[in-house]
C-alpha cells in the first residue's frame, strides 16, 4: 500500500507559514553566545525557510487568485524582514 501524503489548501500554507514566522521570531535569544549561537542562528533560518517552502509554490497554481498571490508575495517579504530583524537587529 502506497502513503500518499495529505493535500494541503493554500489558505492552510499561508496560516502555518505565518505560524512558522512568528514561532522564529518567538525563539529566545541563547544567553551566552547570544545571536552568534549556531544553533539559534540555524533554528531561525530553518523556521523560515520552512515558511518559504510551504508558500513557494501557491503563485504558480492555477486556481490562485490575485489577492492570495499578493499575500504570498507579502509573506516572502515578511520571512526576509523577519530574518533580519532577528539575525541582525541594529542592520
Amino acid at each position: 500500500m502506497i502513503k500518499m501524503s495529505r493535500l494541503i489548501l493554500a489558505s492552510e500554507r499561508i496560516k502555518r507559514a505565518h505560524a512558522l514566522i512568528q514561532k522564529a521570531r518567538d525563539l529566545p535569544v541563547p544567553a551566552e553566545l547570544g545571536r552568534i549561537d549556531l544553533t539559534y542562528v540555524a533554528g531561525v533560518k530553518g523556521l523560515l525557510q520552512q515558511a518559504r517552502d510551504l508558500i513557494k509554490f501557491i503563485p504558480y497554481t492555477p486556481s490562485a487568485s490575485a489577492e492570495m498571490k499578493a499575500e504570498v508575495a507579502e509573506l516572502f517579504k515578511e520571512a526576509e524582514r523577519a530574518e533580519k530583524e532577528i539575525l541582525h537587529p541594529s542592520a
